[in-house]
């Protein structure tokens, strides 16, 4: 049996991998979880090839009594802090984080992993500098917490590879969403809002664009370069393409939700909510060879699948 951790397991992007992967019967799934941010709901059910531990992986002797017990043949390193508010009002915790990234490399190269994915971020393009966002640039130019850390950590994984041999896959997520994901999220956050006829609030003029991508989506791509054996040792920006801005994200979900929300605007936050985010999706597209989930088409899945509401037609 191939044994695999997933760290931050009972979050939004991990627990749709977890409950993926706990499918196939040859492999035993255990996944990690402090449960500050994550939720028991977004695990697996019923699977006898699933273990839940609820565990700090910034912490040394947490995590190495799981790693020692069960001495996994591979690691999806997905536990850290999230949200932009979240991020921004705990940057010291943000920067704890690393803790949890050299105990996963150094636990990996003394118990006989194979491989570490690590879940990095499209922050770390920071205010962009070129269109579309590719995996060979990474400007350094981030001045959050959260980017700083995301972007260390891939230092890390790239050097542990140079020193110790031990082989990764870098995933740059771009706003992954889906029916599991807490509202503080926007997609969720405007869908909850508009299904409650509730004024929805975008900051400043609401143009700034960002792209989505269906949890579906995200998962098809790891979980396939996972098993077979894609990308080793390289980043892969995990994406959709599509830019939309934020104002228009809020008049779709009111025009699908049939909503009766007004679209309140609230002044520009201070940092942390950059002009702009488009990725390459090259890579991607070419380990999925199928069209993304449309934005359009997503909000009718979370609408249909976590509400059981029957949307609009577009």
């Amino acid at each position: 049996m191939i044994k695999i951790l997933i760290t931050g397991g009972a979050g939004n992007v991990a627990g749709a991998l977890a409950c993926h992967l706990v499918q196939n019967e040859i492999y035993h799934v255990v996944v990690a979880d402090n449960l500050i941010t994550g939720c028991m709901h977004n695990l697996p059910q019923g699977y006898d090839n699933f273990t839940f531990i609820k565990c700090d992986v910034n912490n040394y002797d947490d995590l190495a009594a799981v790693m020692l017990a069960f001495r996994f043949d591979y690691v999806f390193h997905y536990a850290a802090l999230v949200g932009v508010k979240r991020t921004l009002n705990s940057p010291i915790s943000v920067l704890q984080d690393i803790e949890g990234i050299k105990n996963i490399l150094n636990l990996s190269k003394n118990t006989g992993v194979k491989r570490v994915f690590y879940s990095s971020s499209s922050e770390v393009y920071g205010e962009p500098v070129e269109f579309p966002q590719n995996e060979r640039t990474t400007p350094l130019n981030s001045r959050l917490p959260y980017a700083i850390v995301k972007n260390v950590g891939e230092a890390f994984f790239k050097s542990y590879h140079k020193e110790y041999g031990l082989d990764f896959t870098i995933f740059r997520f771009f706003n992954t969403y889906g029916p599991k994901q807490s509202t503080d999220f926007v997609v969720s956050k405007f869908i909850d809002l508009a299904l409650k006829n509730q004024d929805i609030t975008i900051y400043g003029n609401g143009l700034q664009t960002r792209t989505f991508c269906y949890i579906d989506d995200n998962i098809d791509t790891t979980a396939k370069i996972f098993e077979e054996s894609l990308y080793l040792n390289e980043v892969v920006n995990i994406g959709n393409a599509v830019e939309v801005s934020v104002l228009d994200l809020a008049k779709k979900v009111i025009q699908i939700t049939d909503s009766s929300s007004t679209i309140i605007h609230l002044d520009p936050l201070k940092e942390g909510d950059m002009t702009r985010r488009q990725p390459d999706n090259s890579r991607m597209l070419q380990v999925l060879q199928r069209e993304l989930v449309s934005i359009e088409e997503g909000i009718q899945k979370i609408l249909e699948t976590k509400y059981k509401v029957a949307p609009q037609t577009i």
